[in-house]
């Protein structure tokens, strides 16, 4: 039972480490990554569809990324898709592909997308949180239906707080990488 309640507890927090992982991999920093224009939808015959399933994504060099489309009259849609993004490029056509310069950072821009990781931080912390404490509401249920005794739910509660500990911790080291890379010029 115990254990039941400690091993979900622990899925539920590797999917808000995974959730973070994927929000802070969205924000933008001075280096161009694939990744960056994973949530971009390109108008597909009418469809918003993923732009990975209409284009091949890839690395130029350090500030450009490639967009090479399966079919050559998607450029133009392409082309749009990542402009009216919430991401601030400016993608220019080369004959059927479509380049994505990646602008330098202002050290305002910097300070300000720091505080935007810091908040993605905190949300994946409070949704850590918020799995312990439902661990231990189903720790206190257990015991008041007389299927757990208190010492062994004091013992369970110590190790729910020592795996929360534990991702919030490896939460700090995502934000300070992050910050690190955010920073840098």
């Amino acid at each position: 039972m115990v254990a039941e309640i400690k091993k979900t507890a622990e899925q539920k927090m590797v999917k808000s480490l995974e959730t973070l992982k994927a929000d802070l991999a969205k924000v933008r920093t001075g280096r161009a990554h694939a990744g960056l224009l994973d949530h971009v939808r390109v108008d597909y015959y009418g469809t918003p569809t993923p732009l990975s399933q209409v284009a091949v994504v890839n690395l130029i060099d350090a500030r450009t990324i490639g967009v090479n489309p399966y079919e050559k009259k998607m450029a133009s849609a392409i082309e749009k898709a990542i402009r009216e993004s919430d991401l601030g490029l400016n993608p220019s056509s080369q004959g059927d592909m479509v380049r994505v310069p990646m602008p330098a950072l202002t050290e305002e821009r910097r300070r300000d997308l720091t505080k935007v990781v810091r908040a993605e931080a905190e949300n994946g912390k409070v949704a850590v949180r918020n799995v312990r404490r439902d661990a231990l509401a189903q720790l206190k249920d257990r015991v008041k239906a007389k299927t757990l005794s208190e010492d062994e739910e004091r013992r369970a509660q110590d190790e729910v707080q020592k795996l929360t500990d534990r991702f919030i911790q490896e939460i700090d080291k995502l934000l300070s990488v992050k910050e690190a890379e955010l920073m840098a010029v």
